[in-house]
């Protein structure tokens, strides 16, 4: 079984993804680690995109249960159309981008204007060429999975209640 958790910078999806893994004995990955390529500063080279997918498909093969958490728009349909479910997150920016900067102050010492000002147009960026709400909508709908969408702060044991009851609704676990 394989899930996508999707949604912008600093909504939870790593931290759901992590936790889901755990609760269902599988095996979580982060898009960003085959996005970007490990350097001394981080997420500053991109990852060739053929390498990029091929080591993910490789990846997602370890597992009979596999959780991918960030965004994978892009890297064609071979791949983003493996999903069982995809779980969307939604979070507004005035819960979003505190959380995120004080991530990035906890793994960098400072979190980057330049970042965060990305992360902050989410709700109201370009539909085309960026991660953004719209984007990220009209891809959705382009999927060939079932999709759950997470609106709203909730504890990450709430999320993973809902995904697990979604993936039981959906025949892809047993009912107890």
């Amino acid at each position: 079984m394989n899930i996508l958790i999707t949604g912008a910078s600093g909504s939870g999806t790593t931290t759901l993804g992590v936790a889901l893994a755990t609760h269902l004995h599988g095996v979580a990955l982060d898009a960003d680690g085959y996005y970007w390529l490990p350097t001394e500063t981080p997420y500053t080279q991109r990852r060739d995109k053929f390498e990029r997918n091929a080591l993910l498909i490789k990846d997602m093969q370890v597992s009979e249960t596999v959780i991918i958490s960030g965004s994978i728009m892009n890297y064609g349909d071979s791949l983003e159309n493996l999903f069982d479910l995809i779980v969307f997150l939604y979070l507004p920016a005035e819960i979003r981008i505190p959380r995120l900067k004080a991530r990035e102050e906890a793994r960098f010492g400072s979190a980057s204007p330049e970042f965060l000002d990305w992360a902050a147009q989410y709700d109201s960026g370009p539909a085309v060429g960026s991660r953004s709400l719209a984007n990220h909508t009209a891809w959705l709908c382009q999927r060939t999975c079932p999709v759950l969408r997470l609106e709203g702060d909730m504890t990450v044991e709430a999320r993973v209640r809902r995904v697990v009851a979604e993936l039981k609704r959906l025949a892809l676990l047993p009912h107890p």
